[in-house]
């Protein structure tokens, strides 16, 4: 039986530096009706995966630059399908990871915007020219439907100044737009917002830490559905453990590493994005080898695995001091939704807080909203899958009034 066809679509874009990803998303019902990426952009053979009616559809082509890689996504809707021209596309979404002190939400692009997403690129210069890249090539492609942004940092311009605020010079601050910004906002407000749906509870009446785990990780506090604290800063790069990224890290060993090793600012950059967290401590940054070094006896595996859980308890005890009470600590993406080893060991010692995880609930890879705290404890502790795309789809026809 043939699935209804949603009334209308959002074509969700987040183009990176050297890839596309893409769905087709129903808002209303909340489905992908298509999906895919576009990988190794500009080398010599680029790869293709296109999601749709079920099937998978995988090729290797040559990819110079996003243009040819967007035609070649329009492409796959024509032979494979859904038919765009048939899909009710009212909006092109695009992810942009950072928005400054300029958007507090998502916005129709024109071309002020565009400028300023532009303008915004040295404080995020692997992300944003990226995504400007793909908006004008989709804009191009597709003149005849509204294009709208959604910025990463939104969610995080509700900060209060003590959170935001960082203890340098006020004049270089402001001159160089010198702030935590955050990241994954986009994911944290779909998951605060779908945790009141969940428990059928108020939003605003909700004292929410939300963990986003996957090889990124940020930690964010929030209160009546408004973030008033995240780990992430300046850059993606402060505050958790992450697969590949230090976090939290003295701002001295940049100058350390400078004075004494004759490191590069560009190596001490590779070394803290790229080559640390999980990876820099046991080579390794797949939580599920590195689950298996740790059944296995390697020591540098459970350093690394008793670094990660660390940090995060310690924002977990931090951020529930910021908002005095916690009703709600949820785990989301992909180490979160996937991983009940991480789940359950970060809970542990947090008793006293009044956070505790039913080992039972707390079971296997968590595709569905889920509660892994016993009844009646103090604190629910959930899962709640995160849906990016989704919010983006949701957010682009909230601004296009569709």
């Amino acid at each position: 039986m043939t699935a209804p066809h949603p009334t209308s679509t959002v074509l969700v874009i987040n183009s990176g530096s050297s890839s596309i990803k893409y769905q087709l998303v129903d808002p209303a019902g909340g489905e992908a009706v298509a999906s895919g990426i576009v990988e190794r952009i500009g080398e010599e053979l680029g790869a293709v995966k296109h999601v749709a009616h079920g099937t998978t559809t995988k090729r290797e082509v040559p990819v110079p630059d996003h243009a040819v890689g967007l035609r070649i996504v329009l492409g796959l809707f024509d032979e494979i399908g859904p038919d765009l021209a048939g899909s009710h596309v009212v909006a092109v979404g695009h992810r942009v990871v950072q928005g400054g002190a300029l958007f507090d939400g998502p916005v129709l692009i024109d071309p002020q915007v565009e400028k300023q997403i532009e303008d915004l690129s040295p404080l995020a210069p692997l992300h944003n020219p990226a995504n400007l890249t793909g908006i004008r090539v989709a804009q191009a492609l597709l003149p005849d439907v509204p294009h709208v942004a959604v910025f990463d940092t939104a969610f995080f311009r509700t900060l209060p100044d003590a959170a935001a605020t960082y203890a340098i010079d006020a004049d270089v601050a402001a001159e160089h737009q010198v702030r935590r910004y955050g990241a994954h906002g986009t994911s944290h407000q779909f998951v605060s917002r779908r945790v009141a749906e969940v428990l059928d509870r108020p939003l605003a009446d909700l004292n929410q830490i939300v963990l986003h785990l996957g090889n990124g990780a940020s930690a964010s506090a929030v209160r009546g559905g408004e973030a008033v604290e995240t780990s992430m800063g300046l850059t993606p790069l402060e505050g958790l453990v992450m697969g590949t990224r230090s976090g939290d890290i003295d701002p001295a060993v940049v100058f350390h590493l400078h004075r004494n090793a004759g490191m590069s600012i560009d190596a001490i950059d590779d070394l803290l994005n790229r080559r640390s967290g999980i990876k820099g401590i046991c080579g390794e940054n797949d939580f599920r080898t590195l689950h298996d070094l740790v059944a296995a006896g390697d020591e540098k595996a459970a350093l690394a695995l008793d670094v990660y859980l660390h940090r995060l308890r310690k924002y977990i005890g931090a951020y529930h001091a910021v908002l005095g009470r916690l009703d709600v600590l949820t785990f989301t993406a992909g180490v979160g939704e996937n991983d009940d080893i991480v789940r359950l060991r970060v809970c542990q010692g947090l008793e006293p807080m009044g956070i505790v995880v039913d080992p039972v609930r707390n079971e296997g890879r968590i595709g569905v909203p889920t509660v892994i705290s016993p009844d009646g404890a103090p604190v629910t502790v959930l899962v709640v899958p995160t849906n990016e795309e989704l919010a983006i789809a949701r957010q682009a026809v909230d601004v296009i009034g569709a």
